[in-house]
């Protein structure tokens, strides 16, 4: 590939241009023309210097001299990666070579089709004789006499195919005069609206249904403007909001002229934007005479119109013609399209791109009906923009990944749904009636599937990647996941219900103080370090871990996860907390009683409630537990030890020295009859809900909040009305003490609190950042990232259960733990619990809620001392 580029040393006067050329803000701009026809100084007077990329700099770049022709082969290869990086990050770019050869501009209009962006040509067509004579005065350069008489006949053979190539526009400047006289402008793309900042209505799928879309409207405060006849032709918001349509505004419904008449209408007044459907352009060129398939409601909307009159029926033509398959909005925070897109085509222009807006992206399968399978596109958006569509109806418009589809099926019987933006806010209407059968049912039995698809096991099985918002990619590996999946499977609750699932918590560094293995001033120095002040220290009740969603009535929870019932107890592991549904039941219609009493239902404006809490007293779920390990190691000492202090006693009676061996059984008896003192604590009979304590110590979420990113004093406040609600019958609450960890005596009164409480039997305490999440600082070595939500401070008697009667003479060896795992381990599971809630606030699908939660109980199955 030779190339030869120019410098032209004629100057031109600062005057006005008097033909500008339109050039796309993100495109790719070819010059094209014989070396010294002047493209190197068109380009230094039209285009920033950083917007060009020349193949002479290239040739420099690989060979240290822009003349070495031998380099060429190497300098395009340079040109064209850095023109495809700029093409990536939707930046102009400019190529000055002399792409006369078809070859050459063939490779650079194939990178600019791959980076979706319009390909466009200037072409400076100066008299081979001034180009010529240009080259004759350059002393760096000389050429062959026939390069230039080459190139010209070159050029002259590509003037007439050049669009045929696919240039989008091209221009052509013939003359050394009509070069300097013309000038670049800019043009913004027909898609980028980004200086319109809204407040918009978009409104989902209509296709024909008029008075549904005039009800809808209304509703949203628009005021209508009708004809003579009665026909709504516009509709205005008095607060200057603007309608947006995602596209499919025709077949299959009563009214498509109807329709279409609002909408062109709101448009034309400057009260709307529209993008196009798939039926709408299907319907254009049926109406321009071309040749389509009529299927899909296309005869119901060309039967309508067939009434309306010939002017009607061209403007209908122009408007659907005119549309833009997509639009950017709010400085590119919001995008609106038909079918969904990828963050990739955002603001490019192609083929491509207007096809996925128009169509989405298939799978190349069928579904049990016929139907093609769409490609789960929004399942992989981690863009930056709000995406916005229609398309595939769905029962319920849900959010994924900050897209959302508007389509829920108005016209087969659904309803017809519009967001208000920035508020993320939905507003529907019902439908009037089933005006066109679906081939597919809108909503099936499957769990979930009220939501857009049902859950599904491919959605859980095998290595996962879950993008969390806090703590980056977590990945959980197969063969923990095949754990969970058995667990899940066999022994959990309705799926539909398990929203959350909390993570495992840290203790706190060991202690090196005499006689400890864990002591608050490690918590309080490791909360300093990490640059946290306030933390709430909260009485650690010796129960089990339970999840309660609670219903304000039993046909709350239909709305959101699609099963009634007063709600669900579980466990860390996803199981009914309580065998007995009466008891469960009875549990959950006293914490519903005591929210309701509290006014927490009203003040956080939810029907539902998922709380965190602990369910006394042990025994009630670790009966097993305690009869076949703990009492089991209790009754064995027991039974050993007084037998064994018999016969040393008698031992010492007949003279033998056994003085140091009866000391260390003594010392055994006495650790084993602590050890059975500290599990028994955590132990009463219980009958119904005589007995039974729930001392709940978060609210975690309610209708549209993720509450656990709150403050823990909040938390604490609204459980103590609950509790003060419930009047003591069932609800405990939880101890709690504020500690300036940069003062040393709150610091003092924490420690002396926690071994108030650990003397008295308790079992400790954890230790909270007052303002629940919090980041550690970045800088002094560090990284930053998430703080331990919470460490615990066990006692020293209470660890008798986890690490034995006599572990208090192993400590030097118990300090050895290593506590780096559990530590990733809580912070991983912190992150996904956290994940879920934010899905489940967001009004995502169930499905969604449950890959985080399902990954918090597949990275339980990573190996870790259960001690810990």
């Amino acid at each position: 590939m030779t190339d030869t580029d120019d410098t032209d040393d004629t100057t031109t006067e600062n005057r006005a241009p008097s033909r500008l050329l339109p050039v796309t803000d993100v495109s790719l701009v070819l010059l094209i023309g014989t070396s010294g026809s002047g493209k190197s100084t068109f380009a230094r007077r039209h285009f920033l210097p950083t917007q060009v990329v020349s193949s002479d700099f290239c040739r420099g770049l690989v060979a240290d001299d822009e003349n070495d022709q031998s380099a060429s082969a190497e300098a395009f290869d340079v040109l064209h990666y850095i023109v495809g990086k700029r093409l990536a990050a939707g930046r102009l770019t400019v190529v000055d070579a002399t792409n006369v050869q078809p070859e050459a501009r063939r490779q650079l209009v194939a990178i600019a089709r791959e980076h979706d962006v319009l390909p466009i040509a200037i072409v400076l067509d100066v008299p081979p004789g001034v180009c010529a004579e240009r080259n004759r005065s350059r002393p760096d350069r000389q050429l062959p006499a026939h390069v230039i008489p080459r190139q010209n006949r070159e050029l002259r053979r590509s003037l007439r195919g050049l669009e045929r190539e696919g240039f989008r526009k091209v221009h052509i400047l013939r003359g050394e005069a009509e070069v300097a006289a013309a000038g670049i402008e800019i043009e913004k793309r027909y898609n980028d609206l980004r200086h319109l900042s809204g407040p918009f209505d978009i409104v989902g799928d209509i296709h024909g249904c008029r008075s549904e879309l005039e009800t809808l409207l209304t509703r949203l405060g628009y005021v209508l403007t009708r004809d003579a006849e009665g026909r709504p032709v516009d509709a205005a918001h008095p607060e200057g909001r603007t309608a947006v349509f995602v596209g499919d505004l025709v077949d299959r419904g009563p009214d498509t002229p109807g329709v279409l008449r609002l909408v062109m209408g709101m448009v034309a007044a400057g009260h709307a934007l529209c993008v196009p459907g798939n039926h709408e352009n299907k319907l254009g060129r049926a109406m321009d005479g071309k040749k389509v398939t009529v299927s899909h409601g296309l005869q119901e909307s060309l039967d309508q119109l067939a009434g309306e009159s010939e002017e009607f029926k061209a403007r209908v033509r122009t408007f659907m013609r005119d549309l833009v398959s997509h639009y950017l909005l709010d400085g590119g925070a919001l995008v609106v399209c038909h079918a969904g897109l990828p963050e990739r085509y955002h603001g490019r222009t192609s083929g491509r791109v207007r096809s996925h807006a128009l169509y989405g992206e298939t799978t190349g399968e069928t579904d049990e009906y016929g139907l093609p399978v769409r490609y789960p596109w929004a399942e992989e958006y981690r863009g930056r923009a709000m995406v916005v569509y229609g398309h595939t109806p769905v029962p319920t418009a849900s959010w994924i990944n900050n897209t959302i589809c508007l389509d829920t099926g108005c016209v087969f019987g659904g309803s017809l749904t519009a967001l208000r933006y920035p508020e993320r806010e939905l507003v529907s209407v019902e439908a009037e009636r089933e005006w066109y059968a679906p081939v597919r049912p809108l909503v099936t039995d499957a769990p979930g599937a009220r939501e857009g698809r049902p859950l599904d096991l491919a959605d859980v099985a095998g290595r996962r990647v879950v993008e969390t918002a806090l703590h980056g990619r977590v990945a959980v590996r197969e063969e923990n996941a095949a754990a969970a999946l058995e667990v899940m499977s066999r022994f959990a609750l309705d799926p539909r219900l398990l929203a959350y699932l909390p993570a495992t918590m840290a203790p706190s560094a060991t202690s090196r103080r005499e006689g400890y293995l864990e002591h608050p001033e490690e918590a309080f120095a490791g909360y300093r370090a990490d640059g946290v002040r306030h933390v709430v220290c909260e009485e650690k009740h010796m129960g089990s871990r339970a999840v309660l969603l609670v219903s304000r009535e039993d046909a709350a929870l239909e709305r959101r996860f699609g099963t009634a019932g007063p709600g669900a107890i579980w466990t860390r592991t996803g199981r009914a907390f309580l065998a007995d549904d009466g008891l469960s039941a009875a549990v959950l219609g006293r914490v519903r009683e005591a929210a309701e009493r509290a006014g927490l239902f009203e003040e956080l404006g939810t029907d539902w409630l998922l709380l965190d809490a602990e369910l006394m007293p042990w025994s009630l779920k670790a009966v097993e537990l305690l009869r076949r390990q703990y009492a089991a190691v209790g009754a064995a000492a027991g039974a050993a030890l007084p037998t064994a202090l018999e016969a040393l006693e008698r031992a010492a009676g007949r003279g033998l020295d056994v003085e140091e061996l009866t000391g260390r059984q003594r010392r055994r008896a006495a650790d084993a009859q602590a050890f059975t003192e500290a599990y028994r604590r955590y132990c009463w009979p219980t009958e119904g809900l005589s007995g039974i304590r729930l001392a709940p110590f978060q609210v975690l979420a309610a209708e549209g909040a993720n509450l656990a990113v709150r403050p823990h004093d909040e938390h604490l406040a609204w459980i103590d009305r609950m509790v003060e609600a419930d009047g003591g019958k069932l609800l405990h609450r939880t101890g709690r003490l504020l500690v300036d960890t940069g003062d040393e005596a709150s610091v003092a009164a924490g420690i002396a609190w926690w071994e108030e409480l650990t003397g008295a039997g308790g079992e400790g305490m954890v230790v909270k950042p007052l303002a629940s999440l919090v980041r550690t600082r970045r800088g002094e070595g560090r990284p930053g990232g998430l703080v331990q939500p919470g460490v615990k401070v066990r006692g020293r008697e209470y660890l008798r259960i986890i690490y034995g009667p006599d572990y208090t003479g192993h400590l030097d060896r118990l300090r050895e733990r290593g506590l780096g795992h559990k530590r990733s381990l809580a912070l991983r599971e912190y992150a996904l619990g956290l994940e879920a809630l934010d899905r489940l606030a967001a009004g995502e699908p169930l499905w969604r809620v449950h890959e985080p939660v399902f990954a918090v109980l597949a990275l339980e199955s990573e190996p870790v001392d259960p001690r810990l």
